[in-house]
């Protein structure tokens, strides 16, 4: 063997050397990669639970929101309905007013002119001659 062979020998030793470490290198590198691969894939997993709660929680929201939107819509029928009704009785009640103040603007004249009348004659002395007195009017309203 020659020198150069020697060389050729050494050179080639320490490259093996190189490779060698390097390898090892890799090996524990790969190695940190194998245990972060399973910890990501834990991670992906419990991300996965994570969006499938968050997923169904969206869907109960959305029949939730559902339901109170028909039950708002219900209320709301229902209260125009009861405006209507509202409205009506207080036209009613207005025409029934107006009747009312028609009639006893009437009879204050035959009151006054007649003779000998005072005002606490004309007031009737209990409460049942009130009624008498207010039914008489309303159906003479009609």
């Amino acid at each position: 063997m020659t020198g150069m062979e020697w060389t050729l020998e050494i050179i080639l030793v320490v490259l093996l050397g190189a490779t060698l470490f390097q390898a090892i290198r890799l090996e524990r590198a790969l190695g940190v990669l194998k245990r972060d691969r399973a910890s990501l894939e834990s991670l992906v997993a419990g991300f996965n639970a994570s969006t499938h709660q968050a997923e169904s929680g969206i869907q109960r929201l959305h029949a939730a929101a559902e339901g109170a939107g028909r039950q708002i819509e219900d209320q709301v029928a229902k209260s125009v309905g009861l405006k209507d009704d509202l409205a009506f009785l207080t036209e009613r009640g207005d025409r029934l007013a107006d009747r009312l103040d028609t009639l006893v603007r009437q009879a204050r004249p035959l009151t006054r002119d007649s003779p000998g009348n005072r005002m606490d004659t004309l007031a009737p002395k209990t409460a049942g001659e009130t009624e008498k007195s207010l039914l008489q009017a309303l159906r003479l309203a009609r």
